[in-house]
């Protein structure tokens, strides 16, 4: 089985591909397309030399990869990916063959956590209106990274019972620390992922956003609500 993960950024990705990746059954892909994007945009990202100096820049070259064979010698993939990497004319039909899932989160936590890591973001920063597009062209289960946190063992459990795949306790902790198959920019991005050794408990009240982080929720949050009435509950 290769699942290709959507999602955004600051929505429990990580998380989720650490959870898979520590499944003795599961390889594990951190967001091969994310040099193809920084290279086709030009846009200025943390670490962008990095990135591109340790990742294929070409996209048909990176989609060959994700629809080629597992790698390891195991049984299944997971692979990471951010929807608003997915440019126009870059190749889609790879993820014909997987099992698609979207990983969503509510905008104004996105937003709080996003412009801690990277100031003044853009609404094609938090990548809802991708979400929205990568949903409609491969449909398949959704996930709220709140209902995740507050209780990963019955949500995990869910989803692998939604994909037929075997649920696997090895998904709810793991060691601290980096992993090798963390993308070039995990320096900048994954702190707090390293320091943990599972997922974080359920989150308290959405984060208080004023002015042009507020207005930028707004426009999200229809995209999230959408996706939002169809998640696993």
């Amino acid at each position: 089985m290769k699942i290709a993960m959507w999602s955004g950024p600051r929505n429990l990705s990580t998380a989720m591909m650490y959870a898979f990746g520590n499944r003795a059954d599961f390889a594990a892909l951190d967001e091969p397309f994310y040099a193809a994007y920084l290279s086709g945009t030009g846009i200025d990202h943390p670490m962008r030399d990095e990135v591109l100096a340790a990742q294929e820049t070409d996209a048909a070259k990176v989609a060959a990869t994700c629809a080629g064979p597992v790698p390891g010698g195991k049984a299944h993939w997971y692979m990471k990916h951010m929807g608003f990497h997915m440019q126009p004319g870059f190749p889609l039909d790879w993820a014909e063959d997987c099992v698609n899932v979207h990983l969503i989160r509510h905008p104004a936590r996105v937003v709080a956590s996003y412009a801690a890591k990277r100031e003044n973001p853009t609404f094609r920063d938090i990548g809802f209106a991708d979400q929205t597009r990568i949903f409609d062209a491969l449909p398949g289960p959704v996930v709220d990274s709140a209902d995740i946190r507050r209780d990963p063992e019955a949500v995990l459990g869910r989803l692998c019972a939604e994909i037929g795949l075997p649920f696997d306790p090895a998904m709810l902790r793991w060691t601290a620390g980096p992993r090798a198959f963390d993308g070039a920019w995990a320096p900048h991005w994954y702190g707090s992922v390293h320091r943990s050794t599972g997922f974080a408990g359920a989150e308290g009240d959405l984060p208080d956003l004023q002015g042009e982080a507020a207005d930028l929720v707004a426009q999200a949050l229809p995209h999230y609500e959408a996706l939002a009435a169809r998640r696993l509950r």
